[in-house]
């Protein structure tokens, strides 16, 4: 990940965000409250636990709605870096909420195949239309700001998810309608899984990777290294970690060895040439301790080891 891509591809404009999300909830609250109703008008189990699925849909936008919130304040003494990382928990949560749907899913669909059950095909499928265009629309909302942040993801995810499901309903419920064939109701249900598995496990992977301060898997540490090493002026870099403070902001600490002659200026020049190199690489949080090549620092415990250096180093 060199200079090649701009500032702009990690800015995210958190109140359009928030904007998306508020319509998005009160949208899918309006269509939880009229499932509720024709449900209990006509007395469908579908439509009431349908509308239960589409509930977790509401939480899952509140919840990231609430960390973006929590990101907007200020640090203080006991949260020195405020409630940033809430982003990245909203994420796990979400991530988690979805794991759980799945085997609801599942659980679901092996009962309806050891249970059959009658199933009114055109109803049905009338209301997950509904579905298709509330959730496909809510989807949509987050589809350009998905790839920033991993938080905004979650809450696409879920209605992607939600949009899968609506389509499974029509196309079984349609083809049930025509053909009374019961058994495509569960064979769809597995494909859906199938399909919500595959882009939740990414997001569950790299949320977890985010809580236990991984390097962001944007960010090409090897390379941002071997660039800071091939400064002048720079004798060797140890003690370096990188994570992520939410799902939209990283730091960094390290230490810099530099030349015995260098002078303080010399490091100043050299510190705001690194940390204009860290911005392009979205590491905006960037501490740097400087020693001189003679000073003695306790690196081994947190050296990493890569094939250029001894391999008597432990790894951290």
């Amino acid at each position: 990940m060199g200079h090649n891509h701009d500032h702009q591809h990690h800015e995210l404009r958190i109140a359009d965000v928030n904007k998306a999300l508020i319509f998005g909830i009160i949208l899918n609250i309006i269509f939880v409250l009229l499932e509720v109703i024709a449900g209990l008008r006509y007395d469908s189990l579908a439509l009431l636990s349908d509308a239960g699925h589409n509930f977790s849909d509401v939480i899952a936008l509140v919840l990231a709605l609430v960390a973006f919130k929590l990101l907007a304040i200020a640090p203080n003494l006991n949260y020195t870096y405020g409630y940033r990382k809430t982003t990245i928990l909203a994420a796990l949560i979400n991530a988690l909420l979805l794991l759980t749907a799945v085997g609801v899913i599942l659980w679901e669909s092996i009962d309806r195949w050891l249970n059959p059950v009658v199933i009114n095909g055109s109803v049905t499928a009338m209301i997950a239309s509904f579905g298709i265009v509330i959730n496909g629309f809510t989807a949509w909302l987050f589809v350009k700001d998905k790839d920033k942040d991993l938080n905004i993801k979650g809450a696409y995810l879920h209605m992607l998810a939600d949009t899968l499901v609506s389509i499974g309903v029509v196309i079984s419920g349609l083809v049930i309608w025509w053909t009374d064939w019961y058994w495509v109701d569960t064979v769809m249900s597995w494909v859906i899984v199938a399909m919500i598995m595959l882009s939740t496990w990414s997001l569950f992977k790299d949320s977890i990777r985010l809580i236990l301060d991984g390097v962001p898997k944007e960010i090409n540490l090897a390379s941002i290294r071997q660039k800071i090493l091939e400064m002048d002026g720079i004798v060797s870099m140890h003690h370096i970690h990188v994570w992520a403070l939410s799902t939209a902001e990283n730091a960094m600490t390290a230490h810099l060895v530099i030349q015995q002659a260098c002078t303080f200026e010399d490091a100043a020049v050299l510190k705001s040439k690194i940390k204009h190199l860290l911005e392009h690489e979205n590491i905006k949080h960037v501490t740097l301790e400087i020693e001189k090549k003679d000073e003695t620092c306790s690196a081994t415990a947190c050296t990493i080891v890569s094939e250029q250096e001894d391999h008597h180093h432990h790894e951290h």
